[in-house]
């Protein structure tokens, strides 16, 4: 059995919340380039290349890709024969990101009561997610949300007689009311089964996978490209301007579901998709 002490959980979360707020991860960075390439509205190509711009600013200057550093949330894949030691794991994870949002100079967004919203001035607490996997290694996925796209998510507990068009009408109507509101160009995560909480989860796992991988399942991986085609045929276009490019990506997650159900969930995220990985 491995031990890990949560000290060097803390400093890597610290690590991981400043470089996702500063430097956006390959696999969107490269469909945000190819956008540019393919993208035919004259407005639509100069909002793209305002983005790359954006995106090297923020990098060569240390500053954040966007103002809205997000809401921190943290998937963490615990191996069963790991031990870890030290104060609790959650306490370790929110130090993290306290550090990492006051150290780094983020914008602090949480407040600590959803009625009275007063800010917590450190951006905590995050959004935790823990799993227990096999083997003695922690890997951690951090995921600043902000939340002019989250706002425009939607969940809907369909039946299983909508079927597959049900679930596609779910998501075209969802992009379709976000609109500009989103920052497009969006990725979309799609969450499909299990209960009301689990597939509202699993849209937003979607959007931490690369856009660079499809689906493993055929038939889901072929919902992914159709969906992926209808959005870009909305016209919504770069920031909502028109265009060609609507949605970088569709990320599609499902999960086993009761006889009577269809959840579905549809978790937008604009442009800067931030997700990074530490395996430790």
């Amino acid at each position: 059995m491995r031990t890990l002490h949560t000290d060097e959980i803390t400093n890597t979360i610290r690590e991981m919340c400043i470089e996702a707020n500063l430097v956006l991860s390959d696999d969107v960075k490269e469909k945000i380039l190819n956008a540019r390439q393919i993208e035919e509205s004259p407005l639509g190509t100069q909002i793209l290349g305002q983005l790359e711009k954006n995106l090297e600013i923020a990098q060569i200057e240390k500053i954040p890709i966007c103002q809205d550093t997000g809401m921190a949330v943290v998937f963490l894949e615990i191996g069963q024969d790991l031990h870890i030691e030290g104060i609790s794991l959650e306490d370790a994870v929110n130090e993290g990101i306290r550090r990492g949002y006051k150290e780094g100079y983020l914008r602090s967004s949480v407040v600590s009561d959803p009625l009275i919203r007063v800010n917590t001035t450190d951006n905590t607490p995050g959004i935790l997610h823990f799993t227990i996997v096999p083997g003695e290694q922690l890997k951690i996925t951090v995921a600043p949300k902000g939340f002019g796209s989250e706002n425009m998510s939607r969940i809907a507990m369909l039946k299983p007689s909508d079927g597959e068009e049900g679930i596609k009408q779910m998501v075209l109507d969802t992009v379709r009311i976000a609109g500009p509101n989103a920052c497009p160009p969006i990725v979309v995560g799609v969450g499909i089964g299990g209960t009301f909480e689990k597939c509202a989860l699993l849209a937003k796992k979607a959007l931490t996978r690369s856009l660079k991988e499809s689906s493993p399942i055929p038939h889901i991986q072929k919902l992914e490209k159709e969906l992926l085609e209808e959005i870009n045929r909305m016209g919504i276009g770069p920031g909502g301007l028109g265009g060609r490019i609507t949605a970088l990506g569709v990320n599609i997650e499902i999960y086993p579901t009761h006889i009577a159900g269809l959840p579905v969930a549809v978790n937008l995220c604009c442009h800067v998709n931030r997700h990074i990985v530490r395996i430790l």
